[in-house]
């Protein structure tokens, strides 16, 4: 069977991660088209100055500074199945800067039971008698390569006509993001940012720690994210809604970092925000989309599309189960039995 011509739009992570699942299954032939690619310090790009804290919209439970996704919602299954990868991360590619951190205050609560779950091994990771020599742990999958291309689309329709080989593709994956809001064809409304604003110091923290809110308005809220292999501490930050605003604001980067400091003294043994080593500052736009993420296929100018947008601020927490509900809905819609 021949190999199917699939373009996916949009190099964040969503984009990659569904790029990176489909081709582990060396049947489709996979085009990224981005007008920024990963790296890209783009205000709009949540992926480069991300730091993964942020929780699903549908939530039961709250303890102070941490919610998570209601049992039983898609949105529970997608983050379970992007816990293990993220654990993988983290124990097997250093590289990957990626951490997980257990907080003291959630042993023996609802929370950390939840996160325990989340965090066991999976079926599908090897087994101990399946490794090779010398290996701790390990999964299996062949990879194929995928094809990156620079692209400014102003219709979602003009993505079949990019692909790698110069034919046109079988399949899209809408992958923008916030950019859903006013790209052609797909123009949806329930779209809106909601504006974060940070600060990368070089200065390490004792602890991670986050507060419920600041006394400096409801948009404005506290933490500390050490960051792995020596990246030094993240210090946020603002969840501002509907603010489209790419330019730093020194204000509010002052009282993220007073709150920091008075929070987490040891940042700068004590003393004041004027000794804190910035390395830099960041404004990101979450992708937020009222209804929650949509995943799911349309036809568009006779093209299968599949959509996969609007995590809001927990793109890396459910990239992989998202990527996976988004690449069951591809085979779906390549069967011979789909139809309109």
């Amino acid at each position: 069977m021949a190999e199917a011509r699939v373009v996916v739009v949009g190099a964040g992570v969503a984009g990659l991660t569904t790029a990176l699942l489909l081709a582990r299954e060396s049947k489709y032939q996979i085009t990224v088209a981005a007008k920024h690619m990963p790296g890209v310090m783009a205000n709009f790009r949540q992926t480069p100055c991300v730091a993964e804290f942020s929780i699903p919209d549908r939530c039961v439970i709250q303890d102070y500074d941490i919610e998570i996704s209601e049992a039983g919602t898609e949105a529970a299954g997608w983050d379970k199945n992007t816990w293990p990868e993220l654990e993988n991360l983290a124990k097997n590619h250093p590289e990957a800067e990626t951490a997980i951190y257990q907080r003291a205050k959630d042993v023996h609560s609802p929370t950390g039971e939840y996160l325990a779950e989340k965090l066991k091994a999976e079926p599908w990771q090897l087994s101990t008698e399946e490794l090779r020599p010398g290996f701790d742990s390990g999964h299996a999958f062949t990879s194929r390569g995928v094809v990156f291309k620079r692209a400014n689309l102003e219709h979602i329709s003009e993505a079949s006509k990019i692909h790698h080989s110069g034919c046109k593709a079988d399949l899209v994956v809408n992958c923008t993001g916030l950019s859903a809001l006013k790209l052609g064809g797909v123009r949806d409304e329930n779209m809106m940012p909601i504006r974060g604003q940070t600060v990368l110091v070089r200065n390490e923290a004792d602890v991670m720690c986050s507060g419920s809110g600041t006394d400096d308005g409801e948009e404005e809220i506290c933490y500390l994210m050490q960051r792995a292999a020596g990246g030094g501490t993240l210090l946020g930050g603002s969840y501002q809604r509907g603010n489209w605003d790419s330019q730093l604001d020194p204000n509010l980067a002052v009282r993220i970092m007073k709150r920091a400091v008075e929070l987490c003294p040891a940042l700068t043994g004590g003393k004041g925000i004027e000794h804190l080593d910035i390395v830099r500052q960041g404004v990101g736009l979450r992708p937020h989309r009222n209804g929650g993420t949509r995943i799911e296929k349309e036809r568009v100018g006779g093209v299968w599309t599949v959509h996969n947008y609007g995590h809001g601020g927990f793109g890396y927490q459910s990239s992989y189960g998202c990527a996976r509900k988004a690449a069951e809905i591809v085979r779906e819609a390549l069967s011979p039995r789909a139809s309109l």
